[in-house]
């Protein structure tokens, strides 16, 4: 053995080399930072180009590589007088980047499924318990048009996704209602095909809807539970009768048509 080469032992190989970040993310973290510590509250200008390069000293391209990833994830936004200000990011902005997280991740229906069940069960119990007048005529109206549309699958899906995220705003708990939404996107092309293939899955949905609604303004928490289990098992044995399995990762479904038509909300 060479005797200037240290012998091994497990602490030589503990730790890993260390990248330092690039530039433009310590920008973006820094800005971030004031943003989320509420030091910079939404509305309040942060400066523009120029002067971020000054107070940073570092190169134009890498303050506005910095400023493209806090627009990217809506903690900024641009006016026309090309000033930066603190932005609320978007619900429908977060809840696509996490989606296109789970779907990098290979994540199954299956799973899918299991989360849905328990958000969706939770959102319609606490929706018995707070929602008010102006919820349930909302979802009204919802429960109007989806009767005018039991024969279009893409509107049924497009209406069945709107029911259970207005149930979510009846909660008056916009944590339940952000944690839900990422996989709402992407049960939603999930549906449109259980309404062509399925022959009963439209009306079963509306009479679900139509329970569900009822218990809401009956403020009756069983029943609500009940037919959510109910209707939330419906789309699983829906989903099966398309040809497809639970164990299918959820990129085998197309799903630009998420982003397009909903993400970018």
């Amino acid at each position: 053995m060479d005797i200037m080469t240290p012998p091994h032992s497990p602490e030589t190989d503990r730790f890993e080399r260390i990248s330092p970040l690039p530039a433009y993310q310590l920008v973006a973290e820094a800005i971030e930072r004031e943003i989320v510590s509420g030091h910079i509250p939404p509305g309040e200008p942060i400066g523009t180009e120029a002067d971020l390069v000054k107070q940073f000293g570092v190169n134009r391209s890498t303050v506005r590589e910095g400023i493209r990833c806090l627009e990217q994830s809506g903690l900024i936004r641009r006016e026309s007088s090309r000033r930066l200000v603190a932005s609320l990011p978007r619900q429908g902005k977060l809840a696509t980047r996490v989606s296109r997280a789970l779907i990098l991740h290979q994540v199954t229906f299956r799973e899918l499924y299991e989360a849905i069940d328990m958000l969706e069960r939770s959102a319609i119990e606490l929706a018995v318990a707070h929602r008010t007048d102006d919820d349930l005529q909302a979802i009204a109206r919802n429960l109007e048009r989806t009767r005018d549309a039991l024969s279009e699958p893409i509107r049924l899906a497009e209406l069945d996704t709107e029911f259970h995220s207005l149930v979510a705003v009846a909660t008056g708990n916009r944590v339940l209602q952000l944690a839900r939404e990422p996989a709402s996107l992407l049960i939603y092309t999930a549906t449109q095909p259980i309404f062509e293939h399925v022959p009963e899955a439209a009306p079963r949905l509306l009479a679900a809807h139509e329970k569900l609604y009822d218990a809401l303004v009956r403020r009756d928490v069983e029943d609500a539970r009940a037919w959510m289990r109910r209707h939330v098992a419906d789309f699983g044995k829906g989903f099966l009768r398309t040809g497809r399995t639970l164990d299918d990762p959820v990129d085998r479904i197309p799903f630009d048509s998420i982003f397009q038509t909903r993400g970018t909300s």
